[in-house]
């Protein structure tokens, strides 16, 4: 028998509140596929199963609080009989949910609201976040029946307590070393805008797309610095996932992956990260975005700072950090002129690496920036 369990999703991940079944016993499931939601400090995630199977059993029901690596489900192998009890019965109706999105489903389990007797007017019949607010507001509950109001979550308070736990155990057992290069950005601005020139406003690149390519290309020479330390080992990745840091709107930062940057175009990539960001800022991600990051890039953009000094987020070794494009007095052939520039900096685990092999690592991802055409 299988079990399926909760996720860590992410080091600053204790426990989380399961919001639905996507799935019910004797259904056939697939690795990758998404078979439950989970409610975070952060986002409501979309949890993917990391194996084959047939759903024997569900463990929890929705709207139970749980801790990381409670068995949520048990299955068996594809092709394996049934136990001789039958699959156990689920712990929701068995009639098929409406359509409805994550952020809908997660404020009717604050409002105590069910998703089948709500009217959707969003695409195709889906119950909307504003469907689920009005049905709540159109419950007259007796007085006789009222029942005290459950706990409100304080969504900001907590995410800024996983945070500072994330951020705290970084600090207290990775040994960070720092390092930072100014990187002339003359000849991929240049580039940039004439590739985007005959382009619609819709499918511009932005400068976050070639600054991301370029450092999955930098990493593929220097894989100290791609991957994870585990249980006092080093695991070095196949592939460059980046963890690309958000901004939410309310306060704090999310930083889900783009799979496989190395090996995509940058149209491909600016479609990915455009998608990415609106899904979490809208509270809708995949279990794979958040824990399959093997290292982190921050870009504070044109109102951001020079210079940002990251904190590694476990179990990665590195984090890469642009600051903002600028203006700098620049030297080159002995005449002095004002060119744009940006500091790219290096945070990077002493456990693994090394400041020499650092500083290599930033020499390469200059070189490839200026070299636009070739990314």
């Amino acid at each position: 028998m299988l079990e399926f369990k909760l996720p860590a999703l992410g080091a600053d991940m204790d426990e989380g509140t399961l919001l639905d079944w996507k799935v019910k016993p004797g259904d056939t499931v697939s690795k990758g596929q998404v078979v439950a939601i989970v409610d975070t400090s952060k986002a409501a995630v979309d949890v993917e199963i990391w194996f084959d199977g047939v759903v024997e059993e569900l463990k929890i029901p929705p709207g139970e609080r749980i801790p990381v690596g409670t068995v949520l489900a048990t299955l068996r192998e594809p092709g394996a009989a049934p136990t001789p009890a039958g699959p156990s019965a689920p712990h929701r109706a068995s009639a098929v949910p409406p359509r409805i999105s994550p952020a809908a489903r997660k404020r009717a389990l604050e409002l105590n609201v069910d998703p089948a007797g709500v009217t959707g007017t969003g695409p195709g019949g889906a119950v909307t976040l504003a469907d689920v607010e009005q049905a709540a507001a159109t419950v007259q509950t007796p007085p006789f029946a009222a029942e005290p109001a459950p706990e409100k979550i304080d969504r900001q308070a907590e995410m800024r307590k996983a945070i500072a736990a994330a951020m705290s155990l970084s600090k207290r057992e990775i040994p960070h070393y720092y390092l930072a290069e100014t990187i002339p950005m003359a000849r991929a601005q240049a580039w940039l805008t004439a590739a985007n020139a005959g382009r619609p406003i819709t499918e511009r690149l932005l400068m976050a797309v070639v600054q991301l390519k370029a450092v999955a290309l930098a990493l593929r020479q220097f894989p100290e610095l791609n991957g994870y330390y585990r249980e006092g080992a080093y695991q070095p990745a196949p592939a460059a996932h980046l963890g690309v840091a958000i901004s939410l709107r309310q306060g704090g930062l999310i930083a889900p992956a783009i799979h496989e940057v190395g090996d995509k175009t940058l149209e491909t990539l600016m479609g990915e990260l455009t998608d990415l960001v609106k899904r979490t800022r809208a509270g809708s991600l995949r279990s794979s975005e958040l824990t399959d990051a093997t290292i982190t890039v921050t870009n504070l953009g044109e109102q951001g700072a020079e210079l940002v000094h990251g904190v590694i987020h476990p179990p990665q070794v590195a984090l890469i950090g642009f600051g903002r494009i600028g203006e700098r007095a620049w030297v080159e052939n002995g005449a002095l002129s004002l060119i744009p520039a940006v500091t790219a900096s290096l945070a990077a685990d002493h456990r693994v690496s090394d400041g020499h092999r650092g500083a290599l690592f930033l020499i390469e991802l200059r070189r490839l920036l200026q070299e636009p055409e070739i990314l």
